[in-house]
C-alpha cells in the first residue's frame, strides 16, 4: 500500500473532521461529525472531552477505511484545532476533570477585570501579544483549578495535565506517551512568552497555574509521536500541529510577510503574516505566532471576531428563519438591503477590536416592513461590518492588504463575499482548496515527514477559485457603516 496520503484531523468548535489529501491538495476522503454545544449558564460554553475524542476517532477510522479501499496509505497525520479551548485531565487515568471550556466562554470576565484593574494587562501584552480577556486559556484553567474539588491539590502534586485540544488529542492518540503542543497553540494560552518561546514563570504564578501541568512546546512541523497501535489498523506518525487560524494561513499560502487571510467559521479570524518581526498593535489587535519551523518563529497580527457562522446558526436554530445554513444566501438575496435593520451578534460579548465581554446581542432598526429576509441580510452584514472594523484597525497599524483571501464555511456564500468586497473596498479571493484549515495541517504534516521540502513548495499548489471586486459607491458604503457603528454603540457595556 502506497503511504502517500496526508491525513488532517480538523477538530473544530461545532464538529470534528478527518480529511485525507494527496500531495497535490486533492481530497481523497472526508468525514465530518457534528457534536452538541453545552451552555450551562449565560455566556458559558462547554464541550464534552469524551465526545470530542469519540468524534475524532470515528471520523479518522472512516477516512482510513476509505483509503484502504483505494490501497492508499497515510504518510503522516497533521492536527489542527479550535484554539484556546481548555482541558485538564488526570495523567494516570487520562480522564478529564471537567468539560472543556470553549474559547467563546465568558465566565472569567470578572477575573480578567480584576487583573486588569491591578495593572497586569501591560505585562501580559508585552510577553504574550494577547489581552486580558476570557477568550484565552489561562483564566479558564484557573477557573477549573478553583472550582473542581481537589483539583488544585492534585495539580500541585503533579497529577494533572493541562492542554488545548491539540495537546489532549496528542495525549490520547499516543496512548498517554506524549504531553506536547506546538508554538501556535501555546501562544494562545496567555502563559507563553512569544519572544522567548517559553512558558513564563511570572504569568503561571499570576494565574495560579503549576508549570509542571503544561505541555512541552514543539515546532509546528516535526515529531509528535505515533498513534497507539490499538487505535487504527497500523501505527501512524503525527508530524504537524497548528491552531486552526494559523493552519488556515498556511493553507492559504500566507507564508510571506504582508499576506492576509480571513477564515469564517463559528467565529471569524483575520490574520496577517508579519514575518520574523513581531508587530505590537496600537489598535487592540493581537500579536501571535503564525508558525515555528526549525526553531525559527514567524509572527502574525490577528483580529478575532467571536460570532460569524455562530450568528447564522442562531438565525437558523434560534429564529428558525431557514432550515439549512446554506439557505441564508437565497433568503438574504431576496431583498436589496436590510431595510435599515442591524444585528449586532454579541451573543458572548465582542472580540477585536472592541474587547467587550459584557456586550450582548441586539436587533436594531426594526419596522413593520422588517421580515425574515431583512434579518437574514442583517446577519450576514454583521460579519461584514465586524471584518471592516478589523481591517481598519490593521490599517492603523500599518497593514493594508491589496487583496483579502477568505475561507471557511461562509466563503461558499457568494452574496456574503460580494458584500465583503463592497464594504471593505478590497478585492476578495476564494481558493480552489476550500478546506484551507485542514490543508494547512496537511502541509505541516507533509513538511514534517519530508513529502514537502519547504512550505514554499506546498504553497505553490494554491490557486484562486473566484474573485469578488468592490462595486458599491463610497457614499452608500459610508452611510451603512455609520448605521453599524451607531448600532454597535447601543450594545457596548462601556
Amino acid at each position: 500500500m502506497r503511504a502517500t496520503a496526508l491525513l488532517a484531523i480538523d477538530q473544530g468548535t461545532s464538529s470534528s473532521r478527518a480529511i485525507a489529501f494527496s500531495v497535490r491538495g486533492e481530497i481523497l476522503a472526508l468525514e465530518q461529525q457534528p457534536f452538541e454545544q453545552i451552555y450551562p449558564a449565560s455566556g458559558w460554553v462547554e464541550h464534552d472531552p469524551e465526545v470530542i475524542w469519540a468524534t475524532v476517532l470515528s471520523t479518522v477510522r472512516a477516512v482510513l477505511a476509505r483509503l484502504e479501499e483505494k490501497h492508499i496509505g497515510v504518510a503522516a497525520i497533521g492536527i489542527t484545532n479550535q484554539r484556546e479551548t481548555t482541558l485538564v485531565w488526570n495523567r494516570r487515568t487520562g480522564a478529564p476533570l471537567h468539560n472543556a471550556i470553549v474559547w467563546q466562554d465568558r465566565r472569567t470576565a470578572e477575573h480578567c477585570r480584576a487583573l486588569a484593574a491591578s495593572g497586569h494587562e501591560a505585562q501580559l501584552e508585552a510577553k504574550t501579544g494577547l489581552r486580558l480577556d476570557p477568550y484565552f486559556s489561562a483564566t479558564k484553567l484557573a477557573w477549573i483549578l478553583a472550582h473542581v474539588p481537589q483539583a488544585r491539590a492534585a495539580a500541585a502534586r503533579g497529577e494533572l495535565a493541562f492542554g488545548t485540544v491539540d495537546s489532549f488529542l496528542i495525549w490520547r492518540l499516543t496512548g498517554g506517551r506524549l504531553h506536547a503542543t506546538d508554538a501556535t497553540n501555546a501562544s494562545r494560552t496567555a502563559l507563553f512568552d512569544i519572544e522567548r518561546n517559553a512558558w513564563d514563570a511570572e504569568l503561571c504564578a499570576l494565574f495560579g497555574v503549576p508549570e509542571n501541568s503544561l505541555p512541552e512546546v514543539r515546532d509546528s512541523a516535526g515529531e509528535f509521536g505515533r498513534t497507539d497501535p490499538g487505535l487504527f489498523s497500523s501505527s501512524l506518525p503525527i508530524h504537524g500541529v497548528a491552531g486552526d487560524q494559523q493552519a488556515a494561513l498556511i493553507g492559504q499560502a500566507g507564508i510571506t510577510a504582508g499576506e492576509m487571510k480571513c477564515t469564517y467559521g463559528t467565529g471569524a479570524f483575520a490574520m496577517l503574516n508579519t514575518g520574523a518581526q513581531r508587530v505590537r498593535s496600537r489598535n487592540r489587535l493581537l500579536g501571535t505566532i503564525a508558525y515555528r519551523l526549525g526553531g525559527d518563529t514567524t509572527y502574525a497580527l490577528e483580529g478575532s471576531i467571536l460570532s460569524a457562522g455562530a450568528c447564522i446558526q442562531w438565525l437558523r436554530d434560534g429564529l428558525r428563519l431557514f432550515s439549512r445554513t446554506a439557505d441564508v444566501e437565497a433568503l438574504a438575496a431576496s431583498v436589496s438591503d436590510s431595510g435599515g435593520v442591524y444585528l449586532v451578534p454579541a451573543f458572548t460579548g465582542l472580540g477585536a477590536p472592541y474587547w467587550d465581554p459584557e456586550a450582548r446581542a441586539a436587533l436594531l432598526g426594526l419596522t413593520r416592513a422588517s421580515g425574515p429576509a431583512e434579518i437574514a441580510r442583517a446577519g450576514l452584514d454583521s460579519v461584514v461590518y465586524q471584518t471592516c472594523d478589523l481591517l481598519a484597525a490593521m490599517a492603523s497599524d500599518g497593514a493594508q492588504p491589496a487583496v483579502l483571501k477568505v475561507d471557511g464555511g461562509m466563503a461558499a456564500n457568494g452574496l456574503f463575499l460580494q458584500r465583503l468586497a463592497d464594504v471593505l473596498a478590497v478585492p476578495i479571493r476564494r481558493p480552489k482548496i476550500a478546506e484551507a484549515t485542514a490543508w494547512g495541517a496537511a502541509c505541516l504534516a507533509g513538511l514534517g515527514c519530508g513529502l514537502f521540502g519547504t512550505l514554499t513548495e506546498a504553497s505553490r499548489l494554491w490557486q484562486a477559485d473566484a474573485d469578488f471586486a468592490p462595486r458599491l459607491d463610497t457614499a452608500t458604503r459610508e452611510q451603512q457603516l455609520r448605521g453599524w457603528h451607531a448600532a454597535l454603540q447601543r450594545v457596548r457595556s462601556h
